[in-house]
């Protein structure tokens, strides 16, 4: 997320901040270790796994929110992915416990400002690491609902995989590129200004889609949707004391 959507990153702090979240930002963190795992580098993941948490377990946070739903998949993992290790297993599943996707977190703390309005029509397409991953998939649709003015369109097969599925794009492109033309036609009969998505894969397969169907439709993670609806970089007004700390 950080590499190719940093922006995105910087609206999701925004939009924690706004409902009361205190953000740390660790400088001493790494990659996650998912796309090492997809292409079967499993000890490589293991070494990254074990950096993350030993420089991570030990802050005062009550999560760490991710939102690349890929990556929070694979950390939600890493207690699996160690589980052999004698010296590494519990901290790995103590570690995993604390991890929440920022929709997941956003609808487990509550809303606590109110989004302005934001008209537009707007389907969300569920990213595979997060519904049959991390089984999330009421969570945005919620806060989608919350955006005054907002009109969430059903998605036909919107629990479909794009094709982009961590490295699957590049591996498999003839399968990737008829899984992501089926999902383009339902983006278009959908009648959707707007396609959300949750992960940066999934968005970066969608925006390929778009253009090479010619179609007007700007795919946008849903932390920037909320942070357009809150108002976008302006300091907010009123907040109240962070009430957590993530």
């Amino acid at each position: 997320m950080r590499a190719a959507f940093a922006d995105t990153n910087a609206a999701t702090a925004r939009v924690l901040a706004r409902n009361g979240i205190e953000v740390v930002v660790p400088r001493e963190q790494t990659c996650c270790g998912a796309l090492q795992a997809h292409a079967g580098a499993r000890e490589d993941s293991r070494d990254l796994a074990r950096r993350n948490i030993a420089w991570l377990e030990s802050l005062d946070v009550d999560a760490f929110v991710v939102n690349a739903a890929g990556c929070g998949a694979h950390l939600k993992g890493y207690g699996w992915l160690l589980k052999d290790d004698p010296v590494w297993s519990k901290r790995a599943s103590a570690f995993a416990a604390r991890v929440r996707d920022a929709s997941e977190s956003l609808v487990e703390f509550g809303l606590v400002a109110r989004p302005g309005t934001l008209r537009a029509r707007v389907a969300y397409d569920d990213p595979c690491h997060l519904l049959h991953g991390q089984g999330i998939q009421e969570q945005p649709r919620e806060l989608l609902r919350a955006v005054p003015g907002l009109e969430l369109v059903p998605l036909e097969e919107a629990d479909m995989c794009c094709g982009s599925a961590g490295t699957y794009n590049v591996t498999q492109p003839a399968l990737s590129k008829a899984l992501l033309e089926r999902k383009i036609g339902h983006v278009l009969a959908s009648g959707a200004d707007i396609l959300v998505t949750a992960n940066p894969g999934c968005q970066m397969q969608l925006e390929a889609g778009v253009r090479a169907a010619g179609a007007h439709v700007s795919v946008v993670h849903l932390m920037d949707v909320l942070d357009r609806a809150y108002g976008g970089p302006q300091a907010p007004e009123g907040r109240s004391k962070p009430a957590r700390k993530t």
